[in-house]
């Protein structure tokens, strides 16, 4: 059975900047705009985004709209809305392009707006090229379905809340979702087990974006949205030697009860897994019923660390130690039997404020193998 190739759409940063435009566009000159062109840098391609309104809204302040389209991917913002509205700066301002984040713009733990640093960056880049050297402009942009939308996502699990964030490295959207792109994902994983002979497995930008913080060389990184099952196995078939799982641990404890498509479609199974390796790791009865109880894997965390409070053992290291282990041997017991080859596996799961939480013994070992010298 063949898939015809999925259609790429863009990221939601490139739908805010096309707003923008437009709304700066009519401040400098009221007009008809139906699509404007945005520079998406990364990759360096230019394309045309339609822009579904624009309007004046007060003397010296325009609004903009354009909509979502992720292309061939199961994207919960398709068709969303991205409004942009855009003011004159004053002269009190130092920089000739400030950006705020409005209603369903996502907040950090520290307050800021949850736009990361291509989206201020693509927005800069294209603002700036339509602005005189005296000009300056405030840009305030608005998801007015994001406060809904981000409760179907995991955005509270890794510290953004109120809204969804302007996430991504770059301003195309694969269709990560769409049975075609598992092949291109394998492609990927073949090229790069001709270069490395250990590769980092991250499910999606969240694990991409930490394993480069703390210093894995970026060519061997390998992302591999929910397939995580599939891609081990080709890793095996591939004769990479190792392979370093990294990422949220409310994702790939999910592989330590042999659930090994981690979308919450398929299977869940996180709080059954967390009680399991407590029992193994010697919680109390009571503590076990509080921790199925749970109602996230993240809170199952926060009641482990405050029972670590209250009794002082460290039942976050006993127990996450359990699952990453399990992790490792779970998942090399699967390359064996689907590919019957050997890959040496570890683990490195991080928490929602993006720390690293847990190693496992041979996480500890892999990572220190993929660091950039």
């Amino acid at each position: 059975m063949s898939f015809d190739s999925p259609r790429a759409g863009y990221t939601l940063p490139v739908f805010a900047c096309a707003a923008a435009i437009a709304a700066l566009r009519w401040l400098q000159h009221p007009q008809a705009i139906t699509s404007v062109t945005v520079d998406l840098l990364d990759p360096a391609e230019t394309v045309a985004i339609d822009v579904e309104q624009v309007a004046g809204l007060q003397s010296g302040a325009a609004l903009a709209i354009t909509r979502s389209d992720p292309g061939d991917n199961l994207d919960l913002t398709r068709h969303t809305p991205l409004w942009a509205m855009v003011a004159w700066g004053d002269k009190t301002q130092s920089e000739s392009i400030v950006v705020h984040g409005g209603e369903g713009l996502g907040r950090q733990a520290d307050g800021q707006a949850a736009i990361y640093a291509y989206a201020r960056r693509l927005l800069v880049a294209n603002l700036q090229r339509w602005l005189q050297p005296d000009e300056t402009i405030q840009v305030t942009l608005i998801l007015p379905e994001g406060r809904a939308l981000a409760k179907r996502t995991s955005n509270e699990a890794f510290g953004v809340v109120e809204g969804l964030s302007l996430l991504g490295t770059t301003g195309i959207s694969h269709p990560l979702s769409a049975p075609g792109q598992l092949e291109a994902f394998r492609g990927n994983l073949r090229q790069k087990a001709t270069w490395f002979d250990c590769l980092v497995f991250c499910i999606g930008e969240n694990g991409l974006d930490l394993a480069r913080q703390v210093g894995v060389n970026p060519a061997r990184l390998v992302k591999t949205a929910n397939w995580l099952g599939p891609l081990l196995v080709e890793a095996g078939m591939q004769e990479v030697e190792s392979v370093l799982l990294f990422g949220y641990h409310g994702k790939l404890m999910k592989l330590a009860s042999g659930i090994f498509h981690t979308h919450y479609h398929v299977a869940d199974g996180r709080l059954e897994t967390l009680t399991a390796h407590g029992a193994i790791a010697g919680l109390p009865t009571a503590a076990l019923q509080a921790l199925f109880a749970c109602a996230t894997a993240e809170d199952a965390l926060q009641y482990l660390k405050t029972l670590e409070a209250e009794t002082g053992q460290p039942w976050v290291e006993r127990v996450y130690h359990q699952i990453v282990e399990a992790i490792d041997a779970r998942s090399q017991s699967y390359i064996q039997t689907h590919s019957e080859r050997s890959v040496n596996v570890g683990t490195v799961l991080f928490n929602r404020s993006r720390e690293i939480l847990v190693k496992s013994q041979t996480g500890i070992a892999l990572l220190e193998q993929v660091l950039l010298v």
